[in-house]
């Protein structure tokens, strides 16, 4: 791996890096999409035609989410951001509450999170309850029947992108983990990043075939904690 000579790093996270505990990635050829049809349960068209069944999915994956526990992987960029002596910033693909289970503050959900509700009358966001209905109250505008999960879903604008795109801007360091690398705008993230001079590293079960500058295969589970051991153990940059 080649040297970087600055300190400022951006993460990227998707479903692979929680799939080890537990959670079905999306695109996988036995993950959630193959289940379920996106645009019944993760649209607005699919929310305003059938709201219960909406409310049920979700209600479905918070409950799913709840058994899970973070994984060394979770575990190891909450140390780097604790111990990291330049920027940091972590964003997440991901809507459970993993990352910050395993002590990550400050986390980017670009694609909003499972524990959050959004009010489609007022705009409030908020903590959630851990089943959400159709008689689900907003808590800001005390309007019932508009709230909905504050996930980001499919033909929506994903949450954070000037913070995204700034931090990018400024990066030295740009690593992917655990993204299948076709969803946009993530997938261009390394694109931009390597624009600034970044250099970019992808963590992977398998390459997802973007160009990185180096890419490291196998269980995050595994790749994580030994990457993140590597960069804290090269305070000159030198990896």
């Amino acid at each position: 791996m080649q040297p970087f000579t600055e300190r400022n790093i951006v993460i990227l996270t998707g479903a692979g890096i929680s799939a080890e505990s537990g959670l079905d990635t999306f695109r996988d050829p036995d993950g959630i999409w193959a289940k379920y049809d996106y645009r019944r349960v993760a649209t607005p068209e699919g929310f305003a035609a059938d709201p219960d069944l909406v409310h049920e999915f979700y209600n479905m994956r918070r409950r799913e989410a709840a058994k899970c526990a973070p994984n060394p992987a979770h575990a190891a960029l909450a140390r780097l951001q604790r111990e990291w002596p330049g920027g940091f910033l972590l964003v997440t693909q991901n809507i459970d509450g993993l990352h910050e289970g395993a002590g990550s503050t400050d986390v980017l959900h670009m694609h909003g999170t499972l524990s959050g509700g959004l009010c489609a009358a007022c705009g409030a966001r908020f903590t959630g309850p851990a089943e959400m209905t159709t008689a689900s109250v907003c808590p800001a505008c005390a309007e019932a029947g508009s709230v909905r999960p504050d996930v980001v879903w499919f033909g929506e604008m994903p949450y954070g992108m000037d913070e995204i795109s700034d931090a990018l801007a400024m990066a030295d360091l740009f690593v992917s983990i655990g993204t299948s690398g076709t969803v946009y705008p993530a997938a261009g993230f390394v694109r931009l990043a390597k624009e600034a001079g970044a250099w970019t590293v992808e963590l992977n079960l398998e390459a997802s075939g973007a160009h990185f500058d180096t890419i490291i295969e196998g269980r995050a589970s595994e790749t994580v904690p030994a990457f993140v051991e590597r960069l804290l153990a090269a305070p000159d940059g030198r990896l």
